[in-house]
């Protein structure tokens, strides 16, 4: 015989799976020749392995840019993504100043 008090709650309750972080950068756009695709370089500064001077590593992303607002000069928010294209992973979050 069971006892009911010790059987498992048949009604929990399950969350559904949290969306995963995504990197974003902050960056300025060098080129916007493209349809819906900007070029946008982030500057990081880190300092070198063995002489532990500051250097800059630029970085350039492609973006997705839906509404074709960025400008070259724009400085903007960027977003990871899934793949849109063969080098396109980034999308547009918004224009921080024009």
């Amino acid at each position: 015989m069971t006892d009911i008090a010790t059987a498992a709650p048949a009604t929990e309750v399950q969350e559904p799976p949290a969306r995963h972080l995504r990197k974003s950068r902050i960056g300025e756009v060098t080129a916007a020749k493209m349809k819906k695709t900007v070029i946008v370089e982030t500057i990081t500064r880190v300092p070198h392995a063995k002489f532990g001077k500051i250097v800059k590593q630029v970085t350039k992303f492609y973006v997705h840019d839906e509404e074709g607002k960025a400008q070259v000069g724009d400085v903007v928010r960027i977003s990871e993504t899934r793949p849109i294209s063969k080098l396109k992973r980034w999308r547009l979050v918004e224009i921080l100043k024009h």
